[in-house]
Order: C-alpha cells, then sequence, then structure tokens
C-alpha cells in the first residue's frame, strides 16, 4: 500500500504544471510611455478638431457674434437652402470635383511610383541624394512656391516668357487662363507631394522579405515583373487605406495654395467652396452660411469615406474600419 501510495504520488508530481493566462487588462505601470507618446495627438484632435465641432450649431441659427450661441435666433434649415438655390452652388460643386479629381488621378499616384522606382535604385550614395531632391520642396510654403511661379511666368518680365521669346516662341501665362490655372495648380501639387508622400510607402516597401525578390529572379522575373507581382501586392494595404483617407477630404482640397493663385482672370475655374467661404463668411460676416457650407462638405466626405470602406470589404480587402 505505501509502494503504491508513492508511486502515485511521484507519477503526479511529474504532471505539467497548467499555464495561466496573462492578465491584458490595463497597465498604467508598464505601458505609460507609450500613453504618453499618444497624449499630443490626442490632445491635438480634442482641442482642435472636437470642441470646435459644437459652433456647428451656429448652421442652424442667424448667428450673432455680440448676443452668442445662446441668445442667437434659430434657423433651422434655412442657410442650407440658400446654399443649394444659390446660382454659385453648381459652379464651385464643378469646380472642387475637377480640381479634386485631378489630384487622385494625377497626384495620388506619384507618390507610389516614387517609392517604388527608389526602391529600385542600388546605389546608396545615388538613392539619398536623389531623396533629398524631391523631399525639399515639401519645406516651402505655397507663399513661396506661387511667388516663384509668378516671377518666372510673368507676362511681360517673367524668365521663362522673356526666354521664349528670345528663341522666337509665343509666351505662356499660366496664371491668367482658367484651363492654365488648373494645369498649374495640380503640377504644384505633385512636385510639392510627392516626395513627402512617398515616405509611408518606402516604410512599407522596406518590410517585404528580400527572399521574395531572389525566388522571383531565380525564377527569371524581371525587375518589372517583381515591382508588379511583389511590391505592389505588398503596398496594397497601405494604398487602399490612405486612397480612402484621400477621399474623406475629396472636397477639402487646400485653400491657400488656391487663394494664392486665384485671380480675376482665372475665377471661372478657381472658385472652389474654399475660397468662396473665405470670401462669404470671413470677409463679409456671413458665418452661418458659410458653416453650412462647411457641413455639406464635411457630409460628402463622410458618405465617401464609408461607401468606399464599404466597397473595399467587399472585395476582400481590409478597410479603415
Amino acid at each position: 500500500m505505501r509502494l503504491r501510495t508513492n508511486k502515485l504520488t511521484s507519477t503526479v508530481g511529474t504532471l505539467p504544471t497548467p499555464i495561466r493566462p496573462k492578465k491584458t487588462g490595463f497597465n498604467l505601470k508598464r505601458t505609460w510611455p507609450i500613453y504618453m507618446m499618444i497624449l499630443p495627438g490626442f490632445l491635438f484632435f480634442i482641442i482642435f478638431k472636437y470642441i470646435p465641432m459644437v459652433g456647428i450649431v451656429i448652421a442652424f441659427q442667424n448667428y450673432d457674434p455680440i448676443q452668442g450661441f445662446l441668445g442667437s435666433s434659430w434657423a433651422g434649415f434655412e442657410n442650407f437652402e440658400r446654399l443649394f438655390t444659390t446660382r454659385n452652388f453648381w459652379p464651385l460643386m464643378a469646380n472642387t470635383i475637377i480640381l479634386s479629381a485631378l489630384d487622385i488621378v494625377f497626384f495620388f499616384p506619384m507618390p507610389i511610383i516614387l517609392a517604388i522606382l527608389l526602391n529600385e535604385v542600388r546605389r546608396k550614395w545615388f538613392k539619398a541624394v536623389t531623396q533629398t531632391i524631391f523631399f525639399a520642396p515639401h519645406f516651402l510654403s505655397w507663399v513661396v512656391i506661387v511667388a516663384i511661379t509668378v516671377v518666372l511666368f510673368a507676362a511681360r518680365d517673367g524668365g521663362v516668357n522673356i526666354l521664349l521669346r528670345d528663341l522666337g516662341f509665343n509666351t505662356i501665362e499660366p496664371l491668367t487662363t482658367p484651363a492654365g490655372f488648373r494645369i498649374t495648380w495640380i503640377l504644384h501639387n505633385i512636385w510639392q507631394g510627392t516626395g513627402w508622400g512617398a515616405i509611408i510607402f518606402l516604410a512599407a516597401i522596406s518590410g517585404v522579405n528580400p527572399n521574395l525578390y531572389e525566388v522571383a529572379s531565380i525564377d527569371g522575373a524581371g525587375r518589372l515583373r517583381q515591382m508588379w507581382h511583389i511590391t505592389l501586392p505588398a503596398i496594397r494595404g497601405v494604398i487602399i487605406v490612405l486612397f480612402i483617407l484621400r477621399l474623406g477630404a475629396f472636397m477639402d482640397i487646400g485653400f491657400e495654395h488656391v487663394l494664392l493663385l486665384q485671380n480675376p482672370l482665372n475665377m471661372q475655374t478657381s472658385d472652389i467652396f474654399d475660397t468662396y467661404i473665405y470670401r462669404t463668411g470671413i470677409l463679409m460676416g456671413n458665418f452661418s452660411y458659410t458653416t453650412a457650407v462647411g457641413i455639406f462638405k464635411g457630409v460628402i466626405g463622410l458618405i465617401l469615406v464609408v461607401g468606399a470602406n464599404k466597397v473595399v470589404k467587399k472585395l476582400g480587402e481590409e478597410g479603415i474600419f
């Protein structure tokens, strides 16, 4: 009996100790550095994005700055009715949509193309110099960029037009024609933002397993096939997420840039919702009306984001929510 007990005890003693699941609850003592890193961004969105949303109430009021939110009379949807019935609505809508479409079609792919091409560069010094050249324009303000454009393409004393006249060609005036404004605007965006936008795609490409390229080269795939079948599928998720986020800003295409390029000669194509809000709301004091215009822009962006996210999920990709 004693032998059996000892045998049973020794056998039981060899059983593995059960593994207890780790606690995954809130542990501020261990994770406080991470929360401190998040805090500045969190405060930024709370202070500058969410708290100001209280002010959208003036879109439904005849807002008087002296009376304030509580003292101003209610107007219901009169400001929205005014927006949809004004003769400026459809020209503003068309100009905003055209510029945003040009931005998506011509500018959005450029950082992707640049990132893929830089990834194919094998000489590190050449890659570093190229990245610096492409990244530098991002740090120039639109004031400087537009000023350079004006100096170069001025009708009488612009450097480019003087050279064209000396060579016997006709001068070009991109800022004084409706079509020239759109071409100048999109070229500015490409020149200023391509290098900076490529950073996130370069980071995504750096996570691709180099063995995939080696195996593909052994199978006879050239550089173009490797880019098409390895690099692009690897960053497809990043492209989709950024595209959906870009649709959220479909009606918001950059007030400062357009305003600086705008003049009476190109107003036909350069007048968008953002400049209209500045002219009607800030300069003329129609705060309630232009707040309604801003809400309309935000609703369009929300609809596009939600719709694009649903389409992406139906196609089997991961959306943003």
